[in-house]
This record gives structure tokens, sequence and C-alpha cells, in this order.
């Protein structure tokens, strides 16, 4: 069981000086929230493509990490603070090594899945303010994961998140993250593997075939 330090939610703005948006600048939500199938309340999403749907409801990111950056970033004044990565969900004691594809959390009083880690983007490098970011994330498997949302409900700050079901003990988010990411593990029999794994977000399934081929 872990306490849930902070919750996050952001709406579309502009980010970059050319007139890209971004919702990426999240700010603390104090109080209870609704958690739907398409993640918290009064959150957004830019670019719907590649960002946001059932499979990238709700990232999470751990606040483990954060000391890691600063020594590599130490000008950079929002990684002094949660939220620097466009997460929803901060949390001490759970990182990608502790969490698997299916793991299922009861968040508040909702029931959600881990179905894949974060791909990084340009847009944490451009919020960093670093263009390094990108390769630092998927060498170091530092990228959180997103849920899926099973059962809809409401959570607040300091509320309890409880892993109530494990079925993939083999596919930790760092594991499979590095596989489909980073490139590593690219073997045959692995990749088909992840690519019939139900609780695979469908993308990565999709990447996992046709990486086997």
């Amino acid at each position: 069981m872990w306490q849930i330090d902070a919750l996050f939610t952001g709406k579309i703005a502009r980010f970059t000086d050319t007139g890209e948006t971004s919702a990426i600048a999240k700010h603390p939500v104090h109080g209870p929230v609704g958690i739907g199938f398409r993640g918290l309340e009064g959150d957004s999403q830019a670019d719907l493509l590649v960002h946001g749907g059932p499979d990238k409801a709700i990232h999470h990111y751990p606040r483990d990490h954060y000391g890691w950056w600063y020594d590599r970033l130490p000008d950079q004044p929002l990684l002094t603070r949660a939220g620097a990565f466009g997460e929803n969900i901060s949390t001490h004691g759970l990182t990608e090594q502790d969490v698997c594809i299916g793991d299922r959390f009861r968040l508040g009083t909702a029931l959600v899945e881990v179905c894949q880690g974060r791909q990084p983007c340009w847009k944490q490098a451009h919020r960093l303010d670093d263009k390094s970011v990108v390769a630092t994330m998927v060498k170091s498997g530092r990228s959180g994961w997103y849920y899926r949302v099973i059962e809809e409900g409401t959570v607040a700050a300091g509320d309890t998140l409880v892993r109530t079901e494990r079925t993939h003990p083999q596919w930790s988010v760092e594991r499979v993250t590095g596989i489909i990411v980073a490139g590593r593990e690219r073997n045959v029999a692995t990749l088909r593997d992840l690519a019939g794994l139900r609780e695979l977000a469908e993308g990565w399934r999709a990447r996992a075939a046709s990486l086997g081929q």
C-alpha cells in the first residue's frame, strides 16, 4: 500500500514560441477528483493521436526519481517538486522495477490497471529545457507508466494506492519498456509473447508484433 502524495491535472495551453500546445504543465488538485475511463476529471491532452485515450488514461511518475534527475539538472527548478514530467500521480516507494503490466490497483475508490510504460517525447525535453532528457529517460528506464481505468471512482491526495492483483510478474514496466522503446531483448519469442499479452496496451502489442515478424 502506498500513499498518494499528489495529484495533478492540466489544461491545454501554448507550449512553445512557435505555437505548439500541450497540457504537460499540470497543477496540483486539492480535494477529491473524479476518475473516468479517460482519466482524471479536469485533465486534458493536446495531441490525442499520441496522448490520452483509454490506454493512457492516467500517468504515474515516481517521486523517487527526482533526486536522480536533479543531480543531472541542478539548475532546473521544476525538479524541486513533483509534476515536472506531466504526471497525474506522484508517490514514493513504487518504481518501474516494482510494477508489472496487468497489475491492478485500487486508486481511491477506482480500480486501475497498468497497461504500458511511457514513451518519452520532445515535450519533456522542452519542458525541462534539456535536449538530452528523452535519451536519458530511455536509457535509464525512468519513464513512469500508464493506467487504464477498469472501474470509475474518485481519489484525493492522501488516499492510498493498493495493489489488488498481479498476473504477470515476469513483465515489469522496466522490462517491457526496455523491449519496446529501448530495443533490449528483441528476440522473436519475447516479442511474440508481448504481442499476445492481453493486458498490454493495444499500440504496444501491435508494435511487438511488428518487431517480431
